[in-house]
């Protein structure tokens, strides 16, 4: 048998302010797809995990990794093919940066001829 956890509580109690609307939403669906399966504290730390995951890039223990990719991988398809989409950000190291623009000026570029 199956342990089910009450299902009275508000899942929008747990919403960030601070927090796009976007991460916000993606959350508070995991909560919702997954409410009555876990006690309410345990739900929302999973989705905060989750969230972290998602949008931060944080990686945790591998068993609970397993645990987050299972319970979000139909959560998280539409985002996740949204996001592939979207354009990527590459950061560099500053050096990195100096060596490229440092380049860049020594390179008088390709000559034209008439």
């Amino acid at each position: 048998m199956t342990q089910t956890y009450p299902t009275n509580w508000d899942v929008d109690k747990y919403k960030d302010d601070t927090e796009p609307e976007q991460h916000w939403e993606l959350r508070k669906e995991f909560m919702e797809v997954h409410k009555g399966k876990f006690s309410e504290d345990y739900l929302v730390a999973l989705a905060r995990t989750f969230a972290n995951v998602e949008f931060m890039g944080c990686v945790y223990p591998a068993a609970v990794m397993i645990r987050i990719s299972e319970l979000s991988k139909d959560v998280a398809h539409k985002y996740r093919e949204i996001k592939k989409t979207k354009l990527q950000r590459t950061f560099v190291t500053a050096s990195s940066a100096a060596e490229s623009k440092a380049k860049r000026k020594s390179d008088p570029g390709p000559t034209r001829r008439n």
